[in-house]
């Protein structure tokens, strides 16, 4: 939330209480996933980078696909405009997410070698790049568990260096993550995105 709301929060409540609750009433009849959709082209309208950011986050995590993104854009061209249209794509090709990628937009998800079983020391946290994604593997006695490198908040990548010890450090806006469990430990709530894997023939796969 930007200084300005934070301050017209503090010094008229009542009515930015009011303003809010309408904003969420007014989509009880909708879907979770149409309401993020249209709450993308609206900071799109705007042009409010981290508000559209934030969105498209949330609407990516409840459900929408990569082409109903565009599609949403593209359907509000006579109130956007072009200008509009290429600023919020410009965004999406430089934050680079794997699924926004044209080879990657009607793909359905599969397999993908990450490594040999032998270079995932147990106890520790590795880091590899497969298919044009980085992801980091802890392997415990018991299980191995495959992380998305991209931070749940604004799907920021984050590299090999801003890991800790067992504690990953989103450098964007310091979203922390305890790599056992995924769990964010400071600042935000949602946990990494874990993938399914899977050992065949010493090689470690996972899903996307």
């Amino acid at each position: 939330m930007s200084d300005a709301l934070n301050y017209l929060i503090k010094t008229r409540p009542e009515a930015m209480t009011s303003y809010f609750t309408f904003l969420k009433k007014a989509g009880d009849h909708l879907d979770t996933r149409t309401r993020d959709l249209i709450s993308v082209i609206t900071k799109v309208a705007v042009q409010t980078e981290g508000g559209f950011k934030q969105y498209l986050t949330r609407a990516l995590r409840n459900g929408a696909t990569p082409n109903e993104v565009i599609d949403a854009l593209l359907m509000a061209f006579p109130v956007l405009g072009l200008a509009k249209i290429v600023w919020a794509t410009e965004i999406l090709l430089e934050m680079d997410i794997p699924e926004f990628r044209p080879e990657n937009l009607d793909a359905s998800p599969e397999w993908h070698d990450v490594a040999a079983e032998a270079e995932v020391p147990v106890g520790e946290i590795s880091f590899f790049e497969a298919a044009g994604r980085h992801v980091f593997v802890y392997r415990s006695e018991a299980d191995i568990r495959v992380y998305d490198s991209r931070c749940p908040h604004q799907v920021t990548d984050i590299p090999h260096l801003a890991l800790e010890g067992k504690r990953l450090t989103c450098p964007k806006h310091h979203w922390a993550f305890d790599i056992e469990s995924g769990e964010c430990v400071e600042v935000g709530e949602r946990p990494l995105r874990r993938f399914e894997h899977k050992i065949e023939n010493g090689r470690l796969a996972a899903i996307w």
